[in-house]
């Protein structure tokens, strides 16, 4: 390094985390100390994306920090990656499960709502084709979105957080989601049950998929699927008892086949 010339981020840390390898436990806390000071700045421009839905500026970057923190932790260099494709994505997730904490309180920006509609019209379709779920990556390809913006959308949360399958499958109703699709296997998670319904979602219509997302997977009101599909919340309740009835059948085909 050539005298009187500062090293970038980069080189500091890819030289600190060398030094990090064969240190002692005092050592390694205070090098990651360092590590965490040097790389504030990428935890700050990793949280941009997220400004402006409702949670201040520096409770943004004070998560992000946490998710640095873990990231500088649980970096391996000898795995031959750069620090920062393990450093953001570990910073955004930890961001991105504190707005699922929080339930979104305040509604996605509009643009991600438009990218989940489209996402949900169009997946049934690609399971068809493809024979299996699709990537982010395969569903921007058909939708002509960036995949950021199809990743991020799959993973917002607010109106759209994800049901329990103990949660009811009317309002007002006792009778949970899990029961009346025959999930009654204790550990039975949305995911699970998504991965099982994927064949006999793709037997519904355009609309019909995207009341069982929203509702089912996404958690939202009867009054606010009524109003993404343009029909009252008295015409959703019909609906849905309906589909559960198709779901049931279709899915006690599908598991028995």
């Amino acid at each position: 390094m050539t005298a009187g010339i500062a090293p970038s981020r980069s080189d500091e840390t890819i030289r600190l985390f060398t030094l990090r390898s064969a240190a002692d436990p005092a050592e390694r806390a205070e090098i990651e100390d360092q590590l965490i000071r040097l790389n504030m700045a990428v935890a700050v421009d990793a949280t941009r994306r997220f400004r402006g839905r409702g949670i201040a500026t520096d409770d943004l970057e004070q998560v992000a920090y946490v998710g640095l923190v873990k990231a500088v932790k649980g970096f391996d260099p000898d795995r031959g990656h750069d620090f920062l494709s393990f450093a953001i994505p570990t910073i955004r997730g930890e961001v991105r499960r504190h707005f699922r904490d929080l339930g979104w309180t305040v509604r996605p920006p509009r643009s991600i709502q438009e990218a989940q509609t489209k996402i949900i019209a169009c997946e049934g379709e690609l399971y068809q084709q493809l024979g299996r779920a699709p990537r982010p990556s395969e569903i921007a390809e058909h939708l002509g979105l960036d995949r950021d913006l199809v990743v991020e959308a799959l993973g917002a949360s607010g109106c759209f957080a994800p049901a329990s399958l103990d949660a009811p499958a009317h309002e007002g109703d006792d009778d949970p989601i899990g029961r009346r699709l025959g999930f009654t296997d204790e550990g039975f998670d949305v995911a699970e049950a998504r991965a099982v319904l994927a064949p006999v979602l793709a037997k519904l219509s355009k609309r019909e998929r995207i009341i069982v997302e929203m509702r089912f997977f996404r958690g939202c009101t009867q009054a606010q699927i009524g109003e993404a599909i343009g029909v009252t919340q008295m015409q959703v309740s019909r609906l849905l008892t309906r589909l559960m009835a198709r779901l049931r059948e279709e899915l006690n085909v599908t598991l028995a086949a």
